[in-house]
């Protein structure tokens, strides 16, 4: 089992939610988050003082699926959050070692 966890715009949520959905993915968290990355601070207005954000809100999302079904929920993501800009996100998929589902005690590939 993989987990595939991938850090994106906010906007891009629904296209990659959308995305997963039709490939049969329909389990996933959904977290916000700031960070910094390539894209460096950017300048926003208020009253008439600027101010400098440094941490860039994003959405983490996180789904664990099969080992044969990482590479193509990678893609999809991939497909889906891309614009060509500076912030799109990153895309990290780690194994997972074991998964237990709590209601019904089913483990690995079964609780997934």
């Amino acid at each position: 089992m993989k987990k595939v966890e991938a850090v994106i715009r906010r906007e891009k949520l629904n296209n990659v939610r959308d995305a997963l959905e039709s490939i049969g993915v329909p389990s996933m968290n959904v977290i916000e988050v700031s960070g910094s990355g390539e894209q460096k601070e950017f300048k926003q207005q208020w009253r008439a003082s600027e101010y400098s954000v440094h941490l860039i809100p994003r959405i983490r999302l996180e789904t664990v699926v099969s080992d044969q079904n990482a590479e193509a929920v990678a893609h999809e993501i991939l497909k889906a959050a891309w614009t060509g800009s500076v912030g799109d996100g990153i895309i990290f998929i780690t194994p997972i070692e074991e998964v237990v589902r709590v209601r019904t005690g089913e483990k690995g590939e079964d609780a997934i």
